[in-house]
């Protein structure tokens, strides 16, 4: 990888923005993960076509994270070159009833930024740990607000040629934790988002609801990432878990959560395989009890 760390340095990216084989654990809120080659941190939306450039030139491939809030990464680790897009590259303005927002930015940050300005439509946001940038690509969202309902506008990207890639309105293509940039190839600069004027007392009281119900029922006290499989259609994928007898269900020190099924945790010292083998397990166990089929929700990485 030297070849590659060159080019960055060459490319004017400071020294101790590149970490070599960067310990994927670190980036992860599931505290699994083997080594990335290289690690570079983003400062900027203009240095994603640098950083792609660089990559290119060393003939390597490239993995983009955020947060690493919805994603698991083998214990082999990621070849190549991580972009990590996250709390360096995370600007936020406003312009009347719109926010332009770095894709690096929280979606807490976000959210927050909204309430300071007496803007609604992104409470549900504030509990939620991930980035805008990863948020928009599979379309966060939870007690039923979603980004899909106030993102107008995604400067991206492309990941081929480093080229700028716009979406908008119906190209933004959003779905159910999903969206057109995601099979795009592409990497998300900055997102743009319509609010509406809101009374802060009553966006607060709402943030206040949610980050109650969300330490109440969720397992914050142990490293996850999230909701590990989608909600089938029609159903929970927490409760299809539960009613198989599947609460609990440990192997090494991944478990599915004692507090929310949905949840699957590390308890301390879990491995990638640890926790890929556990999903495999929830997956055989209620396909066999029910006949449904649970997609992961998680982002998975890697090599074995």
């Amino acid at each position: 990888m030297d070849a590659l760390i060159t080019s960055l340095v060459q490319a004017n990216f400071a020294p101790e923005r590149i970490i070599p084989r960067a310990s994927m654990a670190r980036y992860t809120t599931f505290r699994v993960g083997g080594p990335a080659d290289v690690l570079v941190n983003i400062a900027n939306p203009e240095e994603i076509s640098v950083a792609l450039r660089a990559a290119r030139h060393a003939g390597v491939p490239v993995t983009l994270i955020g947060n690493g809030s919805n994603l698991l990464v083998r214990d082999g680790g990621i070849r190549g070159l991580v972009m990590r897009i996250a709390g360096d590259c995370a600007g936020i303005t406003r312009d009347g009833n719109t926010l332009h927002i770095q894709a690096g930015a929280s979606l807490s940050a976000a959210a927050q930024f909204a309430l300071n300005e007496g803007l609604a439509g992104l409470a549900e946001m504030a509990g939620i740990p991930g980035t805008i940038g990863g948020g928009v690509i599979m379309n966060a969202g939870a007690y039923g607000g979603e980004l899909s309902q106030v993102v107008t506008r995604v400067d991206a990207v492309a990941v081929a040629d480093g080229r700028p890639v716009v979406f908008e309105g119906p190209d933004l293509g959003f779905g159910y934790r999903h969206s057109a940039m995601m099979d795009a190839g592409v990497i998300v600069a900055s997102v743009t988002m319509q609010l509406t004027p809101g009374d802060p007392d009553s966006i607060r009281t709402r943030m206040n609801e949610l980050a109650h119900a969300r330490r109440d029922k969720q397992p914050l006290n142990y490293p996850s990432a999230g909701s590990t499989f989608k909600r089938p259609q029609g159903m929970f994928a927490a409760k299809l878990i539960d009613d198989c007898g599947l609460r609990g269900l440990r192997i090494g020190d991944a478990q599915v959560s004692e507090k929310h099924a949905g949840f699957v945790v590390n308890l301390g010292s879990a491995t990638a395989s640890d926790v890929l083998a556990l999903m495999d397990e929830i997956k055989r166990r209620v396909f066999e009890v029910t006949g449904v089929t649970l997609e992961p929700e998680v982002r998975i990485l890697g090599q074995d």
